[in-house]
């Protein structure tokens, strides 16, 4: 087989050397629980204070509105069942986008089987949405509207400043699902009038299962784990001190080189435009033109089908991913391609989203083009 390239960051990143480096240390040195009051649980305590403190001033918010979380999916149900219960006797009215994460999506549907009404606001063919449009579906009875910051699919950044102008005199609590976001764009949470947050460490080449949700001092918000009264009581369960420690570091590494990394992604992402442009293959690039993600890139290659697209681009070691769910055997269309283009669209059949990071060299990214453009030819004569 040829060497692999893995163009699939934004499913999940590799953890990075010096990441590991400060978690192996971390779970040698700090084996104590941060709850307990002797040494060894006042030392782990004072690791994860420190964590807390730099990961919240990377969001320029204060270390006690930062809660841990197990990740993303957590974090997102933490800020929409904890805000919908605890706000549930001022209105039952929740606004999303029709193309959230599932973590999103199928949170405000089983609250919907609870009584509450959503609406999901629809995309425009780049995958946006407009603050008018969440000004105009806003109701007195809206307690949350949570929309994300840049979709993990096509890469689009929403009007998320817009928005929070729009929120800045409404009751509703505003969240967003930063998760792909975390690390590539600048973000300040006072600026943006953002009352909850969503982050995951594994986007980010931090270690899996560890992320964090920001809440604004004040916002109601319920918990939905029951147990200890770690994390000033808001998250039950034992820190995860090791992985905190290392999520802090990550994040301290994505900060240092933000600026860098996202003129290299998208110097990848010209180079890959410039293999299929040679090729002379047919191609369209999905997602907004300007406001996008650096490290996500979506393109359509019609002709092809997306199944067998990827088989023979996963035998031919370019590692991607499309936005379908495989469910016994069949492929389901992305719900975010079925938003921007319609329910019958032939982009749903034949996109491939590319996702850049750690590894990756401007020589791999050109070869992987390649291979694609290759596969294409040959799917497609």
């Amino acid at each position: 087989m040829k060497n692999t390239i893995y163009l699939d960051h934004a499913a999940t990143s590799p953890v990075a050397p010096e990441v590991i480096d400060v978690m192996a240390r971390a779970m040698a040195e700090e084996s104590g629980n941060a709850s307990s009051i002797h040494a060894v649980g006042r030392r782990a305590r004072k690791a994860l204070d420190e964590a807390r403190t730099s990961l919240a001033q990377k969001i320029n918010a204060k270390s006690s509105e930062i809660i841990f979380t197990s990740g993303g999916t957590e974090a997102d149900n933490m800020a929409i069942f904890g805000t919908a219960y605890a706000r549930q006797d001022e209105g039952k009215h929740i606004i999303t986008t029709q193309i959230e994460h599932h973590a999103v999506l199928h949170a405000c549907e089983k609250l919907e089987k609870e009584g509450f009404t959503v609406t999901y606001l629809p995309v425009d063919r780049t995958g946006r949405v407009s603050a008018d449009q969440v000004k105009a579906a806003l109701r007195e009875d809206t307690i949350l509207v949570t929309i994300m910051y840049g979709n993990n699919e096509v890469g689009t950044i929403q009007p998320i400043a817009e928005i929070g102008e729009v929120l800045k005199n409404h009751i509703a609590t505003f969240h967003t699902d930063a998760v792909q976001a975390f690390g590539l764009e600048k973000i300040d949470v006072e600026a943006l009038h953002i009352d909850l947050l969503s982050v995951s460490a594994h986007k980010m080449n931090g270690p899996k299962g560890i992320g964090f949700l920001y809440a604004k001092t004040g916002v109601k918000i319920s918990s939905i784990l029951y147990g200890g009264s770690q994390e000033k009581k808001r998250r039950a369960g034992t820190e995860n001190v090791p992985a905190v420690v290392a999520f802090a570091k990550a994040a301290d590494i994505v900060e240092e080189e933000l600026q860098q990394r996202k003129e290299k992604y998208n110097g990848f992402k010209n180079i890959l435009i410039e293999q299929f442009r040679e090729a002379n293959i047919d191609f369209h690039i999905n997602g907004h033109q300007t406001d996008v993600l650096a490290h996500v890139f979506n393109v359509t290659f019609p002709g092809t089908d997306v199944e067998s697209f990827l088989i023979n681009l996963d035998m031919a070691g370019v590692l991607v991913s499309s936005g379908s769910a495989c469910t016994a055997g069949s492929i389901d269309p992305s719900h975010v391609l079925v938003a921007m283009f319609g329910q019958d669209a032939p982009e749903l059949r034949s996109s491939i989203r590319f996702s850049f990071g750690l590894g990756l060299t401007d020589e791999l990214v050109r070869e992987a083009g390649k291979r694609t453009a290759e596969i294409v030819k040959r799917l497609t004569s």
